[in-house]
């Protein structure tokens, strides 16, 4: 099994509002994830365990159009106190959340990034 920390630091190193990265498998199930040093959670561990569980669950129902409309190529939710961002390597998902405060070309980066880092997952 692949260790996947380096993976989760180096994309929580990209960007100082990076505040949490998590990666998913197929299920829902977190394989890894972490917090940045300095940075406190907006959600309980059980709050995010059942995030992740509908993290999945979005990219099933996504799935259901990948023929008609094309793959997803992130999803972005911006709310009030958070940015999320998902995207969706072949066999899982990356979870991150980051300050909202960044431009939104800051934030487009920020994902090619990500998906250039965990093409190989």
């Amino acid at each position: 099994m692949t260790n996947l920390v380096p993976i989760l630091e180096d994309i929580l190193s990209l960007d100082s509002s990076m505040r949490f990265a998590a990666i998913i498998d197929l299920k829902g199930n977190i394989s890894e994830a972490i917090m940045k040093k300095g940075k406190t959670s907006l959600k309980s561990q059980k709050e995010e365990e059942h995030f992740c569980k509908q993290v999945a669950l979005g990219r099933r129902m996504r799935n259901e159009f990948n023929k008609s409309l094309g793959k997803v190529n992130y999803v972005h939710i911006e709310r009030e106190r958070v940015t999320q961002m998902v995207v969706y390597p072949k066999r899982k998902t990356i979870y991150v959340t980051l300050e909202p405060r960044l431009s939104m070309e800051r934030k487009m980066e920020l994902v090619h990034l990500i998906k250039k880092k965990t093409a190989h997952l």
